[in-house]
């Protein structure tokens, strides 16, 4: 019960530290919904840097939400970008379903603006630059890309 009272104050303090840059000047987390790991990318909107960060476990796409409070108190984001795996047809699909409802989770936790970017080939693109950096072409299921995917939808948003 004391880990759920501080756990409360954070998210509390959290909700309190209400976002005070304009846009434009803004701290941005962006994240890659995923069932097993969520990718995670910070970056400041001014300087336009992008640096991907360790990824979140997820158990059936839900985040263990203590480690996402942790994650906030020590970047205290302005705003979160969540990317949108749309299909094709600009339709939605489960999966998008899903980062939009984990997106509003979000918003709802911890009174940040969330906004939702088309993330169609964000995962394909992060592979290829993981080869670019040094990492050597195979299975992405045990060290996934999910970081460099988070940081190709906060550049993605970036650019728009």
């Amino acid at each position: 019960m004391a880990e759920d009272a501080a756990e409360d104050a954070k998210i509390a303090k959290l909700r309190a530290d209400s976002p005070s840059r304009e846009a434009g000047q803004r701290l941005v987390l962006a994240f890659d919904f995923g069932a097993r790991r969520i990718g995670v990318a910070v970056g400041h909107e001014m300087a336009q840097s992008v640096t991907p960060l360790s990824p979140l476990t997820a158990r059936n796409g839900i985040p263990d939400w203590r480690k996402v409070t942790e994650l906030l108190c020590e970047w205290r984001p302005d705003l979160f970008v969540v990317g949108l795996p749309l299909n094709m047809d600009d339709s939605e699909s489960e999966m998008s379903r899903r980062a939009r409802k984990f997106g509003n989770r979000l918003y709802g936790r911890y009174a940040r603006p969330v906004e939702f970017v088309d993330e169609r080939g964000s995962t394909r693109e992060a592979k290829l630059v993981a080869r670019e950096r040094g990492r050597k072409a195979g299975s992405y299921r045990d060290e996934g890309v999910d970081g460099i995917a988070a940081e190709i939808i906060l550049r993605t948003f970036f650019d728009a």
